[in-house]
């Protein structure tokens, strides 16, 4: 253990030279009466005394004994007919190989040698070792990434058993481990990955593992750790920032200021600094660590140079009045004075505005309130003494005719549990707990002058009545939007219900009149108005007087064929017929039948309509054929087959109910084609119609 690395390594040597030498005559040397199993036997390091080397085979009348010459022969003894060890070995303190030399004789004349070469076998019995285990490093916070922080030769750990050595990196201050890291796991370099930021830290500490195997089963790891302190030292990394400003970012490293505000009036300039708004002009360095200083300075907007900025303290004055009404949009910058390039702008708007002479004031030094505690926030402070009128506040100007500002604004400058509406309303900001008198200073600005006047509200706070009767209940805006909701939906619902029973009701009614009114302005009903002038004319073959040919209209004749007509019977009919007659679409006649179903149907009153029908020819006149109504029939003269009509006439009917009128609209679209003939006359393209005058008796 005490002995210098370089004797060490020349005894080493020596050894390695005589094993060698005695290993190539190991087979010369070999006699008859003593021998070993193994002439080269290993030992393990760190073995206890009295540990087993090799086991010695005598023959009789031989004895052996270790040679006094032997390099090690002090290590070993003999018992028995084992070679032991009589001490621990050390591998990493002596020699890697022990050099024995056996003595075999027998009697005093026969003698030979018997070398043995023992190899000490290396154990990881050793843990790493670091040439330094506390470090300390101060980096500035602008170091660039990837840069090393701690150099490889320092950190370095060694290893007396020579194993491979394996580094792991940790942080002990949270949210720090991010920023640093190793170059490799055998490595042990470290070099920061993340770029800094004093506000988050300016200081961590760093633990740097060892170990002598990498993780496993049953594997024996001898760790050493070592300590590194990182110092943050806070560099000049960011411009000025005006104030107040919001952060824009979790990391603190932006903060954005607001436009300043003012006022000055119109022709009048002011000695003073200005008043602006949400305060004077100030600017700070964000490293306040270095804290530098600021100078500030007009760069924009001040036309007319009307305005001046003290470069130290940031006071804004006038130079000279401004005649515009025209607003002032000025920027101003603040910069550092070592490094001009960290500057920031921030806006400054100034209002030219009339002069105002006087500032809002209250004609009642005090106003006194009551509200009941459990109140919902935004609720009413009532007038003391009147709980059905809220406690309203009221500010007056002189400068306006009507003493009345519109740009008066109303707040509670000392109290958080009250708030003023823009209207003077003092409402609750909180749910009040517990009864009490709550004391406040309420304020009127005037946002264009900026002025202020203030007054005392004293506000009661009153436990909760135990039962509040429904004409003392104050329903706010919200339960009235309930109520009208509720109120809607109830109409909509009586809406729709009466709309179901009209439809029941009526709704078949309402089918036929709107059928009705559809059939009539068809344009296929072919209405002869000179014919509704008489509503029962006498059509019948038996009158007197020259009937009356009127051309309806042209139309083309495949549209006037019968079905039960034939193509030769038509084409067999004279050019003209002396009956009255008049034809008809058979499709208009299909859809009235269908039309006079559905009223027979809608009314509950079912009748049958049925038409008279000649069933013989004239045999003067083949191919000739007509429909007669009843009443222009004579039975006696031919062959007619007739079907009684239970629904003659309904013409002088009352219209005392709706089902009765409907038997009169069908009773006069009856009447309407009575003594009307259809005959067909092949070659002729018009219609004829034979009007003959009647007696309205005869109807």
């Amino acid at each position: 253990m005490g002995i210098s690395s370089t004797t060490q390594l020349t005894m080493g040597v020596s050894h390695w030279l005589l094993a060698s030498v005695l290993f190539l005559l190991l087979p010369v040397t070999a006699q008859q009466g003593c021998s070993v199993p193994s002439s080269n036997p290993s030992v393990p390091e760190n073995n206890p005394p009295g540990y087993v080397v090799t086991t010695i085979s005598v023959e009789a009348n031989f004895t052996v004994a270790i040679d006094s010459s032997s390099p090690d022969g002090d290590y070993f003894t003999i018992q028995g007919y084992e070679l032991q060890l009589i001490r621990s070995v050390d591998y990493e303190a002596s020699d890697t190989v022990l050099l024995v030399t056996l003595t075999c004789k027998k009697g005093d004349v026969e003698s030979y040698s018997l070398p043995i070469i023992v190899t000490i076998i290396n154990l990881n019995d050793n843990s790493p070792v670091f040439k330094e285990t506390s470090l300390t490093r101060v980096i500035p916070e602008d170091t660039k990434v990837n840069a090393t922080v701690v150099a490889r030769e320092d950190v370095s750990a060694s290893d007396a058993d020579l194993d491979t050595i394996y580094y792991k990196l940790d942080s002990m201050v949270q949210n720090t481990s991010d920023y640093f890291a190793i170059k490799g796991v055998n490595n042990p370099e470290i070099y920061l990955q993340k770029a800094l930021n004093y506000e988050k830290f300016n200081s961590t500490t760093l633990l740097l593992y060892a170990m002598d195997n990498t993780e496993g089963t049953n594997v024996t790891i001898h760790t050493a750790t070592a300590t590194i302190s990182i110092i943050i030292e806070q560099a000049d990394t960011r411009p000025p920032w005006f104030l107040p400003c919001t952060f824009v970012d979790t990391d603190r490293s932006i903060c954005i200021s607001s436009t300043y505000a003012g006022r000055v009036n119109m022709s009048e300039m002011s000695t003073a600094p200005l008043t602006l708004e949400p305060g004077p002009i100030y600017a700070i360095d964000p490293d306040y660590i270095l804290n530098e200083k600021i100078v500030y300075s007009i760069v924009g907007g001040n036309a007319d140079n009307v305005f001046s900025v003290d470069a130290d303290t940031g006071n804004l004055t006038m130079n000279k009045v401004a005649s515009s009404p025209n607003s002032y949009l000025l920027q101003v910058m603040a910069t550092q004075v070592n490094n001009k390039q960290k500057y920031s702008i921030a806006n400054v708007e100034i209002q030219v505005i009339n002069k105002s002479d006087h500032a809002p004031y209250f004609e009642s030094r005090m106003y006194a309130g009551t509200v009941f505690v459990g109140l919902d926030p935004r609720s009413f402070v009532f007038q003391a003494g009147d709980s059905s009128s809220p406690l309203m506040i009221a500010a007056l100007d002189d400068d306006f005719p009507d003493k009345a500002n519109p740009n008066i604004e109303y707040y509670i400058r000392n109290n958080t549990n009250f708030i003023a509406t823009k209207d003077g309303l003092i409402l609750t900001n909180v749910m009040l707990q517990s009864p009490g008198t709550a004391v406040m200073e309420a304020v009127a600005k005037d946002t264009v002058s900026l002025q202020e006047g203030s007054t005392v509200v004293a506000v009661e706070i009153t436990a909760a009545k135990a039962e509040t009767s429904s004409s003392d209940k104050i329903y706010t805006a919200q339960d009235m939007g309930i109520l009208g909701g509720i109120l809607a939906a109830l109409l909509l619902i009586a809406l729709v219900f009466l709309g179901l029973m009209i439809y029941k009701q009526y709704g078949k009614t309402v089918k036929f009149l709107i059928n009705k009114k559809f059939s009539k302005d068809f344009p296929g009903s072919y209405d002869n108005q000179a014919y509704k002038q008489d509503e029962h004319p006498d059509l019948s073959a038996n009158g007197q007087e020259s009937p009356t040919y009127i051309n309806v209209t042209q139309i083309q004749q495949p549209s006037l064929l019968l079905a039960s007509s034939s193509e030769q019977e038509i084409n067999g009919l004279p050019q003209t017929s002396s009956a009255s007659a008049i034809t008809f679409d058979q499709k208009v006649e299909e859809e009235e039948e269908e039309e006079e179903e559905k009223v027979e149907e809608d009314s509950k009153h079912e009748k049958e309509v049925k038409s008279i029908l000649k069933t013989d020819r004239n045999e003067g006149d083949p191919g000739y054929k007509a429909v007669w109504f009843k009443t222009d029939v004579d039975p006696s003269g031919e062959n007619v087959e007739v079907i009684n009509d239970d629904a003659a006439d309904y013409d002088d009917d009352s219209d005392q109910d709706l089902q009765e009128n409907e038997k009169e609209e069908e009773d006069d679209r009856d009447d309407h084609y009575r003594g009307l003939g259809m005959s067909l006359a092949s070659g002729s393209s018009s219609v004829s119609v034979n009007m003959s005058t009647r007696d309205d008796s005869d109807a």
